[in-house]
C-alpha cells in the first residue's frame, strides 16, 4: 500500500517509471537540470541497498575485510570504503555510517541482497556480528543542488551543524528519517532514509520545502558530469587507485582482502591506467574501445552522456603514458569520433599529477 501510495504521488507529480518504480524523469529533463545546477532537486534512490551491520565487532569485520580505516568512527561520522578481491579488484563500494544500532551501509544500486551475503560468508564463526539487509523495509531518498544544505536547514535546524559525510537520527513529516551528508555530485548531497510505509509522506514534505522532483536519468548526467565513477566503473575490471579513489583507501592500517596489491602498487608509484575526463567532439556511448590515431588500444570509454543543454560529458579509464603527451586525442569505437582527454579525475596522488604537461 505504502509503495502504491508513493507511485501515485509520482505519477501526479507527471514521472516516467521505470520498472522497478525508480522515476526516470518527471516531464522535463531540461528543467531538471538546470535546478540540480541552481537550486535542489530530489531524487528517489531507494534501488541503492541499505544494510545494517551490528555487534560489537561489526568495525572490526570492515575494516579487515574493506580499504578504508574503520575503527575509529566517531558517532554518526560517515566513511566510503572499498571492498575488493585478492588481487584487488573491486567487488563494492559503499558509505558507511556509525549509528547507535550499528553501521549503515549505503551500497551501490541492486547490491544490497548481494553485499548482505558477502559480508554473511565472511564472518568467523566467534565474531560478534549481524547483518540485515533493510533496503525492503526503508526508502531511500537524495537531495542535490546548490541549495540543499539551505532546505534541510528550514527544516531540521540540527542538520546545519553536521560535518561533511555527518549523520543524525531525526523526524519528518511524522516519520523517524536518518538524514546524511554524502559526497557531492551538483552543489551539497544529502541522503533521507525513512520507513518504507512512510515514504510517500517524507517525499510530499520534501516537495513542498522547495526541491524539485527528478529522476534517475537526471542523476546519471549529474554524476558523469562531476567524473564520479558508478556501476560503469566499479567492477572487478578495474582496482580503486585506477579509478581516482585513493582518498578512500587507507595507507596506514592493518591487512585486508586485496590491501598487499594495493600497497604494491602505491609504494611503486606507478599507475599503468587511470581515470580522466574525455571531452568527444560527437555524442557516443560507452562503453567503447580507446585508440590512438595510429590504432594503438590505450583504454575504455566507461561512460557518457549528453547534457540537456547539449553539452558532452564523459570519462574513461587510459594508459597513464597518455598523460605526459600534449594535446592527446583518442578515439572512441567503431565510429572513430574524435576524444580530447582531458584532466585526472577523483583524488589523484602527486606522483600522478606530475604527470600532467604544465601550462
Amino acid at each position: 500500500m505504502s509503495q502504491s501510495l508513493l507511485r501515485e504521488r509520482y505519477q501526479q507529480h507527471g514521472a516516467r517509471l521505470a520498472q522497478d518504480g525508480i522515476p526516470l524523469d518527471f516531464g522535463d529533463l531540461a528543467v531538471e537540470y538546470q535546478t540540480a545546477l541552481s537550486a535542489v532537486v530530489l531524487l528517489d534512490r531507494s534501488h541503492e541497498g541499505r544494510v545494517l551491520v551490528m555487534g560489537s565487532q561489526r568495525h572490526e569485520l570492515l575494516n579487515r575485510m574493506s580499504t578504508n580505516h574503520m575503527l575509529k568512527l566517531a558517532p554518526d561520522q560517515g566513511q566510503p570504503t572499498l571492498f575488493t578481491t585478492p588481487t584487488a579488484r573491486i567487488l563494492e563500494r559503499v558509505t558507511a555510517y556509525n549509528r547507535s544500532d550499528g553501521l549503515l551501509c549505503v551500497t551501490l544500486p541492486g547490491h544490497g541482497a548481494l553485499f548482505a551475503r558477502y559480508l554473511q560468508r565472511n564472518i568467523f564463526f566467534n565474531d560478534d556480528v549481524q547483518v540485515q539487509d533493510i533496503t525492503s523495509t526503508t526508502h531511500q531518498f537524495s537531495l542535490h543542488g546548490p541549495q540543499a544544505d539551505d532546505l534541510m536547514a528550514r527544516l531540521l535546524p540540527d542538520s546545519a551543524a553536521l560535518p561533511p559525510l555527518g549523520g543524525m537520527n531525526t523526524t519528518l513529516a511524522g516519520q523517524v528519517i536518518y538524514a546524511a551528508r554524502n559526497k557531492p555530485l551538483s552543489g551539497a548531497h544529502w541522503l533521507i532514509i525513512c520507513p518504507a510505509e512512510g515514504a510517500a509522506s517524507v517525499f510530499e514534505a520534501l516537495q513542498e520545502a522547495g526541491a524539485r522532483p527528478s529522476g534517475s536519468l537526471l542523476y546519471n548526467v549529474l554524476r558523469i558530469r562531476a567524473g564520479v565513477p558508478g556501476l560503469p566503473e566499479l567492477n572487478e575490471e578495474y582496482i580503486p587507485l585506477e579509478l581516482g579513489l585513493w582518498d578512500e583507501v587507507s595507507f596506514h592500517k592493518g591487512c585486508y582482502t586485496g590491501q598487499e596489491v594495493i600497497a604494491r602498487m602505491e609504494s611503486r608509484a606507478k599507475l599503468a591506467r587511470t581515470l580522466v575526463r574525455l571531452h568527444p567532439e560527437a555524442p557516443v556511448q560507452a562503453p567503447a574501445a580507446l585508440s590512438t590515431p595510429e590504432g594503438q588500444s590505450v583504454g575504455t570509454l566507461t561512460s557518457a552522456v549528453t547534457a540537456p543543454d547539449g553539452q558532452i560529458y564523459a570519462m574513461g579509464v587510459v594508459k597513464t603514458s597518455l598523460l605526459s603527451q600534449e594535446a592527446s586525442v583518442v578515439l572512441v569505437g567503431e565510429a572513430r569520433t574524435t576524444a580530447h582527454v582531458g584532466e585526472l579525475l577523483g583524488a589523484q596522488p602527486r606522483f600522478l599529477r606530475d604527470e600532467l604537461p604544465s601550462d
